[in-house]
């Protein structure tokens, strides 16, 4: 089916040249004779395009142009009139119509205007579905109280201008944070440009943060607008701010607090508006006791902390984030999607994960791809991730328990298991470190049936 045009005119002689005109060129084509008719075939036929005419009895074009916006956002609207003003064509362009056209028609502009304003739409609805799957990339799984409390955090900062410093384990998903921040801030509308302090050499710093006029150096062939530049209005984050050099630190400090720099090789002073999120995996205040970050720097950045918590605190968030890795795994290689059982999940709930979140990511992936069945089980799952299970117990069978106090033996069970290996399986020395008598130590290895795990 072709793509919808309503016309609205009251003069019949053009409906029906309209209509036969548009109908050979492959449209599906709408009449309506008046404002009131044209908005009632909106809601019947929810037409991709509206020709319509200004001058009519009852409600004017300009009107009925306020009535479809109530209704639509998306449809584009093109004016018609045959005493056109710049005045009115300004009015109809502020209300929201895509173009202004004056009668008589000529067919070669009125398609071609047609056309444009068709090809806007679709690059409307693209965009709509590229910032709705971009808001979807950057929204924080879990439920975890960790991950509560960093979304209750996020939810207070990110409508203030504030500056954030976030912190973090290497792949805990600190870009997810610094996104979100930015996502539900006033600047939302401007970029949020990102750069990767660990990765930019120290002699290229300035010219890549502050941009440099045409040959300001060799190779400067054109003049480039900085980082700080791009993000005006909008955030600007610091990727691994604890990796950037000392120098480029004091080159970086001085732009935060004038908010104006020159670009390498020009003598304009550009001010800007941005906003400054900071992400390290670093300790920061161990860095400045070392002698290797400014002092200065960091409190200029630390205005609001957010740490965002590894893996191993918000384990119950796994079984959450392993189906989102699955489907989203799914949708780029267009596979059948695989199921983790309970007792695999249980396992991945006991593994410390160093590599946090992008580990669990990795290995998802992993086994989507080297599990020939539809179901992947524990003995599917490569080691280190299965050592835990050795003797069928595992503090991650906690989550999986119904009840608490079910969940209580689970984890006495995995406690003792673990002490006892500490200790080399030795029961007066193990019963004094935990502080129990050696003979409810013996009573409660039978019972859990430890012998087996020894």
């Amino acid at each position: 089916m072709g793509r919808t045009i309503l016309i609205v005119d009251d003069e019949e002689s053009i409906l029906q040249s309209l209509e036969g005109i548009l109908s050979d060129e492959g449209f599906e084509v709408a009449c309506a004779r008046t404002g009131l008719e044209a908005l009632e075939k909106i809601k019947e036929v929810m037409p991709d395009l509206v020709l319509l005419d200004i001058w009519m009895p009852d409600m004017d074009g300009i009107e009925t142009l306020v009535k479809i916006r109530e209704l639509s956002r998306q449809i584009q609207v093109v004016m018609m009139s045959g005493h056109g003003t710049i005045e009115t064509a300004v009015k109809a362009t502020k209300l929201g119509a895509y173009d202004f056209i004056e009668k008589p028609l000529s067919l070669e502009k009125l398609l071609l205007t047609i056309n444009n304003a068709l090809e806007y739409h679709n690059l409307e609805q693209e965009v709509t579905l590229l910032r709705e799957k971009d808001k979807k990339k950057y929204e924080i799984t879990g439920h975890s109280p960790a991950i509560i409390e960093l979304k209750k955090q996020i939810m207070t900062v990110a409508p203030t201008d504030a500056w954030v410093l976030i912190s973090g384990e290497n792949g805990t998903g600190k870009e997810l944070v610094a996104h979100m921040i930015h996502r539900l801030s006033k600047r939302s509308h401007k970029p949020l440009v990102e750069v990767n302090c660990a990765a930019i050499p120290e002699e290229l710093i300035e010219s890549e943060l502050f941009g440099h006029e045409k040959g300001a150096f060799t190779g400067a062939s054109t003049m480039r607008k900085g980082k700080f530049d791009l993000a005006h209005e909008g955030t600007i984050f610091l990727d691994e701010i604890g990796d950037m050099s000392l120098k480029a630190q004091s080159k970086t400090l001085r732009i935060l607090q004038e908010q104006k720099f020159e670009r390498v090789g020009g003598t304009r002073t550009i001010k800007v508006d941005v906003r400054v999120i900071a992400a390290t995996n670093k300790n920061l205040e161990e860095e400045i006791q070392r002698g290797t970050f400014r002092e200065d720097l960091y409190f200029r950045l630390n205005v609001i902390p957010l740490r965002v918590p590894p893996l191993r605190e918000r384990v119950e968030d796994i079984p959450e984030l392993v189906q989102e890795f699955v489907q989203e795994f799914c949708l780029t290689t267009n596979v059948e999607p695989k199921k983790f059982n309970d007792e695999a999940l249980s396992l991945l709930m006991g593994y410390e994960w160093p590599g946090n979140v992008r580990e669990l990511k990795n290995l998802v992936e992993r086994m989507m791809i080297m599990t020939p069945g539809s179901i992947i089980r524990p003995e599917d799952i490569p080691p280190p991730y299965n050592e835990l299970r050795k003797g069928g117990s595992g503090l991650s069978n906690v989550f999986f328990s119904d009840s608490l106090k079910e969940a209580k033996k689970e984890f006495e069970k995995a406690f003792l298991e673990a002490k006892l290996q500490e200790y080399n399986w030795n029961i007066s020395q193990t019963a004094e470190a935990i502080g129990i008598e050696r003979s409810n130590l013996h009573k409660k290895i039978k019972a859990y049936g430890l012998e087996e795990a020894r």
